[in-house]
């Protein structure tokens, strides 16, 4: 198995703001896709939906300042059965995003594309976060045909 590994900071952010930024449809609406619905709660499934296709995640934890779960449940066949980690942690004035996209079988292409995706949609989360505007898709930085 192999993970997708991140660490961002948001300056001037607490881990309750990025917590709500993860746990709400509205925030994840303004960081990640738009087109954002489900139910944020343990045992709920979030459905996220971006030009090229969609996945469904599963909130498997949920834990206010300390940070989420998620499996995929549908999506590329790549995905289904990952789990998405974010644990969150305060550092003086930076609010610290680990993120893990953990359990790829192998390191197919498709997952270096999904690496340097999770940075940019980190990025919109920081910037979310920081100053009230994300860049969720269908705004987001396009990478390659793949989006």
């Amino acid at each position: 198995m192999v993970n997708i590994l991140h660490r961002v900071g948001m300056k001037s952010a607490t881990v309750d703001d990025v917590y709500s930024a993860l746990t709400t449809v509205e925030g994840l609406s303004g960081w990640w896709a738009t087109d954002t619905k489900g139910k944020p709660d343990i045992g709920g499934i979030l459905q996220f939906r971006f030009a090229p296709g969609g996945f469904d995640m599963k909130v498997l934890e949920s834990e206010p300042g300390r940070g989420v779960l998620w499996e995929v449940v549908d999506g590329p066949a790549e995905w289904i059965g990952t789990t998405v980690r974010w644990e969150l942690k305060q550092e003086g004035d930076y609010a610290i995003v680990l993120f893990a996209h953990e359990g790829w079988s192998e390191p197919v292409e498709f997952m270096y594309h999904c690496s340097t995706k999770w940075a940019t949609y980190l990025v919109s989360l920081k910037q979310l976060v920081e100053t009230g505007t994300g860049a969720p898709d269908p705004n987001d930085l396009v990478i390659s045909d793949w989006h």
